[in-house]
């Protein structure tokens, strides 16, 4: 209510509190409260809410369950953060925030796998810190850390907060760490592909859209964030670990918010990105069930006779999976509908736009292929 409030007002207010000061050079904590951050903050609490209750009974045998419960309270704190922070060294808290804490929750079973996996996840992350470090640095000559205040025409600038957000949304080159990031319990795997560390690159692209669209490096984004798609879906439909399935899916539509972003459209892209973390965050907690309910299996070849054990669990995921898809008047489709109304409309090569559209499609089929074999016989 507060964030429609400020969206029919035009109002937006900025809170700062100095902390250092020397010469011209100060250091302040700054947050910014408008219908953006509210709205996004409002569905990251929600999201968040019921994901801890379902940790509640995924969880409960594991003896660490209160570190874990701990670990997510934490990282939902450094994603908010990071949200209503216009200063840069205010979003290096919780940008590095939900670094650290991620690689805590990856490793959180403390065996070879989820140890690698959490190796890999924080060396590519690092990638993306040091172009926020960067940023830092460079904006020490304008005598202020704001990025809200900041003439948008330093492309080096731009280029190194581009290098930060594509690192931390997973685009090619830097998408090795998605799919390893599964070694981490469901409850993480549903928080981080939802609303929360894979979204804050894109996050940030939103809110300093015009220092991208200005540097012109809008078209190098355009072209890693189809590439992006493609792979993904190529990917998805050579898996056979469920959960992986999942990770892919949200690479690609990591991709394609980005490359919303890249043609300049950022209210499309932050619309997809809260429509996209509702349904994203549901098929992560009907996989986490239908895991359970299979002895620890994830792979989907030896999936069968779900519709008798778990026939709600099966009807939830297979909603989440249309909207996914894109299904007529189902949440998906309503975002994706006018993302394709609005590429088509600004003349892009019949051949990429056909290559878009089949990026999108490619792991439907995978999930449709799936469950038709589930639904309408037994495996």
């Amino acid at each position: 209510m507060l964030s429609m409030l400020l969206y029919i007002l035009s109002a937006s207010y900025l809170l700062e509190w100095l902390l250092i000061m020397v010469n011209s050079i100060s250091m302040e904590v700054m947050l910014l409260i408008d219908w953006v951050s509210l709205l996004f903050i409002s569905f990251i609490m929600l999201i968040s809410s019921m994901i801890l209750l379902y940790s509640f009974v995924y969880m409960k045998s594991d003896k660490f369950i209160k570190r874990f419960i701990f670990l997510i309270i934490l990282f939902v704190m450094s994603m908010v953060l990071m949200i209503i922070s216009p200063s840069i060294i205010s979003i290096m808290f919780g940008w590095d925030g939900l670094g650290l804490v991620s690689y805590c929750l990856i490793i959180f079973y403390q065996n070879y796998s989820s140890f690698n996996s959490g190796m890999v996840t924080v060396l590519c992350n690092r990638v993306g810190d040091v172009g926020l470090l960067m940023v830092i640095s460079l904006l020490m000559v304008s005598g202020s850390w704001n990025l809200m205040l900041y003439p948008y025409e330093g492309k080096l600038v731009a280029f190194m907060m581009l290098i930060a957000a594509i690192t931390k949304s997973a685009q090619i080159p830097f998408s090795t760490w998605l799919p390893l990031a599964m070694a981490a319990p469901t409850p993480v795997s549903a928080l981080v592909h939802s609303s929360t560390l894979v979204t804050a690159g894109v996050y940030l692209m939103i809110r300093f859209n015009e220092l991208l669209m200005e540097s012109e490096l809008n078209k190098i984004l355009f072209f890693l964030s189809v590439f992006t798609m493609f792979m993904s879906g190529l990917m998805a439909n050579l898996e056979v670990d469920l959960k992986k399935v999942i990770a892919l899916s949200t690479l690609s539509q990591l991709g394609l918010m980005m490359m919303i972003l890249s043609l300049g459209w950022k209210m499309v892209a932050f619309y997809h990105l809260l429509v996209h973390a509702i349904f994203k965050s549901m098929l992560f907690m009907c996989a986490g069930t239908i895991i359970h309910s299979m002895m620890n299996n994830q792979d989907i070849r030896l999936f069968g006779n779900l519709k008798e054990v778990a026939p709600f669990v099966m009807m939830s995921f297979f909603v989440a999976s249309l909207a996914l898809c894109g299904f007529p008047f189902m949440a998906g489709f309503y975002s994706k509908d006018l993302i394709m109304e609005l590429v088509y409309s600004i003349n892009l090569n019949y051949y990429m736009l056909l290559f878009i559209m089949v990026s999108l499609l490619s792991y439907s089929l995978k999930l449709s292929w799936w469950f038709s074999l589930l639904i309408f016989m037994y495996i």
